[in-house]
């Protein structure tokens, strides 16, 4: 609805503004089925483009024939890696990888040929007529013998695509009370319902326009641009409709291939990949060993963390970098500890390139050190809640990067808050759809355990360790024929997180008007930065707010002009000619990572505790987690019911990872690319969820507000196998817990010992 001109000396209510929860502006078609995502755009004369991944995970190419494909009715353009304009290499963090394999391919999957035809059907058939002769190379699969000297070498520079080392205090601290354990996380999908999708309309002048589900439509740019050996200029990205990303789309999947086929036929060109596809042809969380030792006096209070970390980061290094740096700066937890010796590399394998995804890096080591957390527990006569409460940061601590806590309520707030939340009632329910296997009818509750274990975590929001973040945005105020109306341009990527929702919010608050709309965000505004890292609502809620005040300033100099003041005259006497004003939004500078990491590397964090109840069944291993509790400090809920859907959606992704989610390879093979075959939780699996949102504003945050999407990811995993081995006694050291895990006890070993702390080149066969 939109409100009548303010009478003079009269306060307008807008509706819709922060702290309220407004219906997002792409709600309704979302529901009814409407809203058009990627896969749905379509353009007059556009062709069908397909791609030919290689069956091997490590090979050489000795020739690829495209003759056949070539003379195919309907087939339109073949490209191999000798047909394109340049020899750029694309990468996240590194330039590392080919637009399409030259030589030789690192993994199953990775592009050797592109072909646009006239339909679906003959892109696939010409695709399929390539032949291309393969020298088989033996494949780099495991990780930690990646590290090792005389490892055979996935690329010229070696395995290695970074490591990063945490030196905290006394690295030969003692102490009195000893727990050690080795930790694995295995390989989980995004696993976003919208594959990766793209229109590439080619223009006259010789560029390109792009319409693509991303997260980053600057960072796609600066990649695209030089692989077709255009001019930033000549290439325009304009963001579709995403069905969700979770991190996958941070990477270049079909982008650079979308755009060469359209140059190259001079016609509209649309890839869309199917569910197969999309498992080969994106990013997944990186799988991860991990060895931990940690130290505390008699009473419980920790002295020491020492861990090695290893993550498998596949062929290329993607954001690999970033996510080793997280798991190493967070690799002790919410805690205070004196003294810690952390170690952690990632590596290059023949494995598929492993990425962004929620949380990435915290994730794995808040599995590994809740672990120990309740090890040390039981190890010093104290229950799960007590040892967090006991060590939980506070106000000025430090983390083991030596950065205090500012501006985060402490943790031992958080987890008491978070235990305090009613707890499901104790009785086994006699429901078999309530049981573990469901409607397979397997037991009538006889077998079945009921437990609870806790977990806390955190993680930083925005982008750290230097990097330069921002975000742009531009606000117009205007009138038209029905009254005052604000129109915002950023390059902001809703995947479904609903920053468009806090767009809107923030600019009906800082302009006290309900008239607000959205400008299809593209790059001929300024970069936004990614939707990752829980960056959004602080970043381009800042650049929108910070945008807005220089319009309000504007407003005021034209009132001061008339000798009038803004609120008595009314926004419509004021807008004879358009406000524009374009800010670019930078959070406080951090500092780079050093040798030691002892800096201050990040611009804020955010803490959250998880507790789960769950029932097993301990003759078929089966779990149901029966429900979920969390406490998390949000700073300010812009919009308190997005909030609960993040919180929600975030914990049924770790739910998947405790209990379901893997993707399993063979000598790098990905052996169940489906959603039949790799478990996703269902409406049926996901229990009720008890929510207590914590409001500790941020001074330098915009509203206070820190952001929300990754801590209900981090902890909620490792609560629910703490609860399950609680349940079970077993030592579960790998997510997900499988069957055979809970009724056999299988406890997860690399075949490596490594001395927690150590560099895992000196690793040995156990």
């Amino acid at each position: 609805m939109t409100l009548a001109p303010p009478r003079p000396g009269t306060l307008v209510k807008v509706r819709g503004v922060i702290g309220e929860s407004p219906q997002r502006p792409d709600a309704a078609d979302k529901v009814k089925g409407e809203f058009a995502y990627a896969s749905d755009l379509r353009a007059d004369g556009m062709l069908v483009g397909s791609t030919l991944r290689s069956p091997h995970a490590h090979a050489r190419i000795r020739s690829i024939d495209v003759s056949k494909a070539r003379a195919m009715p309907g087939v339109r353009a073949v490209l191999t890696a000798a047909d394109l304009p340049t020899r750029e290499l694309i990468g996240l963090m590194k330039l590392d990888q080919p637009v399409l394999a030259r030589d030789v391919v690192c993994y199953v999957g990775e592009p050797v040929a592109l072909v646009a035809a006239d339909d679906v059907d003959r892109a696939v058939a010409a695709a399929k007529a390539i032949a291309v002769d393969y020298e088989p190379l033996a494949p780099v699969s495991d990780p930690v013998a990646a590290l090792r000297p005389g490892a055979l070498q996935v690329h010229e520079k070696g395995n290695i695509i970074d490591s990063v080392r945490v030196v905290h205090g006394d690295v030969r601290a003692t102490a009195d009370v000893v727990v050690s354990g080795e930790y694995e996380v295995a390989m989980q999908d995004q696993a976003a319902l919208g594959p990766e999708a793209g229109l590439a309309i080619p223009d006259e002048d010789g560029g390109v326009t792009l319409h693509v589900a991303t997260q980053w439509l600057h960072e796609d740019l600066r990649q695209i641009a030089p692989a077709l050996g255009l001019p930033e200029r000549k290439v325009r990205l304009v963001l579709a409709g995403v069905g969700g990303a979770f991190g996958a789309r941070e990477d270049i999947s079909l982008q650079v291939h979308c755009c060469l086929l359209a140059l190259a036929t001079k016609r509209p060109v649309r890839m869309s990949y199917g569910r197969e596809e999309s498992f080969f042809g994106h990013v997944h969380r990186h799988p991860a060993r991990m060895w931990y030792e940690h130290g505390a006096t008699k009473d419980g209070r920790l002295v020491y963390v020492r861990a090695t970390v290893v993550l498998d980061g596949g062929a290329y290094a993607s954001s690999s970098p970033a996510v080793v740096a997280n798991a190493s700066c967070f690799a002790a937890g919410p805690y205070r500890v004196a003294n810690a010796l952390v170690h952690g590399v990632a590596a290059y394998t023949t494995n598929p390139p492993a990425g962004a995804m929620r949380g990435f890096g915290a994730v794995q080591t808040c599995f590994a050190y809740e672990a120990q957390m309740d090890k040390l527990a039981a190890a010093c006569g104290l229950d799960p809640v007590e040892i967090r409460v006991r060590n939980g940061l506070r106000e000025g601590d430090a983390i083991i990067t030596s950065q205090p806590m500012v501006g985060s309520a402490p943790v031992a707030e958080i987890v008491r808050r978070c235990a305090d939340l009613p707890l499901p009632a104790e009785r086994i329910p006699t429901d078999p759809l309530l049981l573990p296997g469901g409607t397979g009818n397997l037991t009538a509750g006889e077998g079945v355990v009921r437990a609870t274990g806790y977990a806390a975590g955190f993680k930083n929001v925005c982008y750290s360790h230097g990097f330069d973040d921002s975000t742009t945005a531009r606000v117009r105020l205007m009138r038209d024929a029905r009254g005052p109306i604000a129109r915002v341009h950023t390059a902001a990527a809703e995947v479904g997180q609903g920053v468009v929702s806090v767009m809107l919010q923030v600019t009906r608050t800082e302009l006290g008007l309900e008239r607000v709309e959205l400008d299809t965000p593209d790059t001929s505004v300024g970069s936004a930065g990614s939707s990752s890292a829980s960056r959004l609502t602080w970043m381009a809620g800042g650049a929108v707010q910070a945008a807005c005040r220089e319009v309000v300033v504007e407003l005021d100099r034209r009132a001061a002009a008339r000798g009038v003041s803004r609120r008595d005259v009314g926004l419509p006497a004021l807008l004879d000619e358009p406000i524009d004003r374009t800010v670019t939004y930078r959070h406080r500078p951090t500092e780079a990572l050093n040798e030691t990491t002892q800096n201050h590397g990040h611009v804020a964090f955010l803490f959250a505790a998880h507790r789960a109840t769950v029932d097993v069944d301990l003759g078929t291993g089966l779990v149901r987690v029966v429900q979920v509790a969390t406490a998390q400090d949000v700073g300010k809920a812009i919009n308190p019911l997005a909030v609960i859907g993040q919180l929600e959606g975030g914990i049924a992704q770790g739910l998947g990872l405790a209990v379901m989610e893997e993707i399993q390879l063979k000598d790098g093979r990905v052996r169940n690319p489906s959603f039949t075959d790799y478990l996703l939780p269902t409406i049926l699996d996901m229990p009720p969820v008890l929510c207590d949102v914590i409001e500790h504003p941020h001074p330098d945050a915009p509203y206070g507000a820190k952001g929300v999407g990754e801590p209900p990811t981090i902890s909620s995993t490792p609560a629910i196998v703490a609860a399950i081995r609680a349940a079970t006694g077993k030592a579960l050291n790998r997510v997900p817990v499988r069957p055979d895990d809970i009724v056999f006890g299988n406890e997860s070993r690399s075949g490596w010992r490594i001395a927690p702390g150590a560099d895992p080149a000196t690793a040995e066969r156990a």
